[in-house]
């Protein structure tokens, strides 16, 4: 759409500048001519002016030298009317002196010279007439001479016959380059005006090429969304205001069994036998088109020509049609039968797990009474075993055979062994039930103060044996980092883990614990904790991680079997997971991963 109107701007604009062009190569150089055309005028005045003022000096000139020669004659002593008329002639150059200067009015030198010389020319004219008067040789001489050298005229005409050819010089130059450039306006011009015309010819055809190139997109752009509309196993159709089918695509005849070139121009409510005859949805689609409201997710009950009944889901709104001015409502259809009877199966399982969530709940708190009757009611019999046995074995004293005092010590250890019992399960308890504090957890520091605090129970059993020797473990601690987890409840896993790799490496001269961690490519961490302890048989990995699972006997390795369940927790309410790799003899390698945290789900998983 963008790309139109861009285009529709671009030809607006070519439009507007070729008729300023041509505007501008039409009216300028008819203005340049016209402005040429009036110069020349001017000019052909300038030179009729020219030539006037010649004709005129001509004249001028001419009248004075017949009065002049008619002065000298008659002096000489020839009377003649004739002359008489010609020196009279001499008194009329004056109407071409004023005829000059009016000529010449322009002109502020040749007026001028042009009063120099009506001032010679009055000297000169009363000369001749005294000289026509005159008998007297000398005295005509003088009067000659006088005239002839002290008035001369001849000079300041020929001075402004000249200036006048002058001027007549540059005016004709100028006609000739007026001329000149008239011509070359007018071949310009020309060239010009072909010019255009051949980008007028040049853009008519791109234009031509251009809609014959976009009536072919077009017409593919149309067959492309014919394609994709007949292609979308969505009913669609389009209807007019009367509820007609204007268009329709292969899934809508399709849906209701009927041939594609019956469809047009058929009523809705005559289409699938019935299944649109619902005076409710006909309005709702009459409402789309005069009142412009959208129909969104309407769910409409059908029945089908199979006799089946369906829940088919209506979308329409109303268009504008790109080829002509009408308005049609597109509607979508859905058949959300099956999703429906999905929906109404979980609404069922939901309102099942809902009971199956309260009889969790009695649950729960059945197994917190149990909790608090283990923690409490337990231990009391407990201590009274352990503390009467004492009070036995007090009151024998040394009257007490090996076997009595043998049995004290089984009953003694089976009730602290019932105690570890009881402990370890409240701790797994508490394991799945707790709500979880997530938060930042430095890995490094917590496996460093678990092996700190195991190093330090290993030395409180070597103070507690006389003769008993301190164990050394060397602990290969990497790199480990900061996740972020339930602090108490990792901190738990490390003190399981490390705490068995203590235990199970007893029998070993050396003993060696390697830590180490890696981050994954799905951004969690795993991390391994390896041993060269007792390890275990692999064929029994299965149940390693189950509560009261042992692989070992009691009697070689302390423990309750609880510790690898509580780890296992641990983790699967983190989101991770762990698994263990031994040999028997070699040691034993556990791996655990703990997810990122926008992995983590965050919800308490009871295991």
């Amino acid at each position: 759409m963008s790309l139109g109107l861009t285009d529709k701007g671009w030809g607006r604009r070519r439009l507007i500048g070729l008729a300023l062009a041509a505007l501008l190569i039409i009216i300028a150089p008819a203005l340049t001519l016209q402005r040429l055309s009036d110069e020349s005028a001017e000019a052909a005045e300038m030179l009729a002016h020219t030539q006037a003022v010649g004709a005129r000096l001509y004249n001028l000139q001419a009248g004075i030298r017949d009065a002049e020669s008619a002065a000298l004659i008659l002096s000489l002593g020839v009377q003649s009317p004739k002359l008489q008329q010609r020196l009279l002639r001499g008194d009329g150059v004056t109407h071409d002196l004023n005829e000059l200067i009016r000529l010449l009015s322009d002109s502020p030198d040749q007026l001028v010279r042009l009063g120099k010389i009506e001032s010679l020319l009055e000297h000169r004219m009363e000369l001749a007439r005294r000289i026509a008067h005159s008998n007297d040789s000398p005295e005509r001489k003088a009067l000659i001479e006088e005239m002839t050298f002290q008035y001369p005229i001849r000079p300041e005409v020929e001075a402004l016959q000249q200036r006048e050819n002058a001027r007549l010089a540059e005016r004709t130059l100028k006609t000739q380059r007026q001329q000149q450039l008239s011509s070359v306006v007018k071949w310009s011009t020309l060239v010009a005006q072909l010019l255009m015309l051949a980008l007028v010819l040049w853009l008519l055809k791109r234009q031509m090429g251009s809609r014959a190139k976009a009536e072919q997109r077009l017409s593919r752009a149309s067959a492309r969304a014919n394609a994709v509309l007949q292609t979308v196993r969505e009913p669609i159709v389009l209807l007019d205001e009367n509820l007609q089918v204007v268009l329709h695509n292969t899934a809508f005849a399709e849906l209701y069994s009927v041939d594609e070139s019956d469809l047009n121009r058929r009523q809705l409510q005559t289409i699938g036998e019935g299944a649109w005859d619902d005076a409710i949805i006909r309005q709702r689609l009459a409402d789309v088109l005069l009142r412009g409201r959208e129909l969104w997710d309407f769910e409409h009950e059908q029945t089908g020509v199979d006799g089946m009944a369906r829940t088919m889901l209506i979308n329409a709104r109303r268009m504008h049609l790109p080829d002509s001015d009408d308005e049609v409502v597109l509607m979508t259809i859905s058949d959300i039968t099956l999703q429906r009877a999905v929906q109404v199966r979980v609404e069922e399982l939901n309102r099942q797990l809902e009971g199956k969530v309260e009889q969790m709940a009695d649950v729960n708190r059945e197994l917190e009474a149990f909790s608090y009757s283990v923690s409490h009611d337990l231990r009391a019999p407990l201590r009274h075993v352990a503390g009467f046995s004492d009070k036995l074995g007090k009151h024998l004293g040394e009257g007490a055979d090996e076997r009595t005092r043998h049995y004290l010590q089984v009953i003694r250890e089976s009730a602290q062994r019932m105690a570890d019992l009881i402990d370890d399960l409240l701790v797994y308890s508490r394991l799945g039930r707790g709500a979880m504090r997530m938060q930042p957890v430095d890995m490094q520091s917590l496996v460093a103060d678990t092996c700190a605090l195991l190093d330090s129970n290993l030395k409180a059993e070597a103070e507690a044996n006389a003769d008993g020797e301190v164990r050394h473990v060397e602990w290969n601690i990497g790199p480990l980092p900061v996740l972020v987890a339930d602090e108490n409840m990792m901190r738990q896993v490390w003190l399981n883990l490390l705490g068995n790799a203590v235990k199970y490496t007893a029998g070993r001269d050396k003993a060696v614990i390697d830590v180490s961690s890696q981050q994954l490519t799905d951004g969690s961490h795993q991390f391994v904790v390896s041993d060269n302890g007792a390890g275990f048989d692999m064929q029994y990995a299965s149940k390693l991680f189950g509560v009261f699972q042992r692989l070992h006997k009691a009697s070689e390795y302390a423990g309750t079997g609880i510790g690898l369940a509580s780890v296992r927790r641990v983790l699967t309410r983190h989101g991770g997971r762990i698994w263990a790799e031994a040999q028997v003899g070699k040691g034993a390698t556990f791996s655990f991963v703990v997810p990122r945290v926008s992995d983590l789900t965050h919800k308490d998983a009871s295991i």
